[in-house]
């Protein structure tokens, strides 16, 4: 069953590009979370939407939110795409598609992991989510616009 607006963010915990495992938990009441699904590390397209998120990371963290991404790559392969593009985030491996099954991300063409952004306010609610293959830098814009509209008390 696929996560929806409103809905609590199903937790999890995952490892990191530094090896760090990470839950979803350790982000309630302290900060937003934008956790963005994309198909592989180093691709174009997912190159374009990390760097994207990249250059705006300082306005999401002024906004009191955390960038996490989430693909099927190791841990290993998740260090060097961060350390390549200089990404500042957390990102973190789901070697088996659990969580992303777990969140209901679906596939392209049954065959491509889906790209999904999904803004979760601090207190754990999904309050936006975003879902489309080819259109990169809107995932950071949809993003920005939902954090803006959560009150922050």
């Amino acid at each position: 069953m696929a996560v929806k607006i409103g809905d609590m963010a199903p937790d999890f915990t995952l490892t990191s590009q530094t090896g760090e495992s990470v839950s979803i938990k350790d982000f309630r009441g302290k900060k937003s979370i934008v956790l963005y699904f994309y198909p592989k590390d180093d691709t174009p397209g997912c190159t374009a939407e990390a760097c994207a998120f990249r250059d705006s990371y300082q306005v999401f963290t002024d906004a009191g939110a955390e960038v996490i991404g989430i693909s099927s790559d190791s841990a290993q392969s998740h260090q060097q795409f961060a350390t390549k593009y200089n990404l500042p985030f957390i990102l973190l491996s789901d070697t088996g598609n659990k969580v992303r099954q777990l969140y209901g991300v679906p596939a392209t063409m049954w065959v491509l992991p889906g790209r999904v952004t999904y803004v979760i306010d601090k207190d754990g609610v999904v309050r936006h989510l975003f879902d489309s293959m080819l259109d990169f830098s809107r995932h950071v814009e949809e993003a920005l616009t939902t954090l803006k509209s959560i009150p922050t008390s």
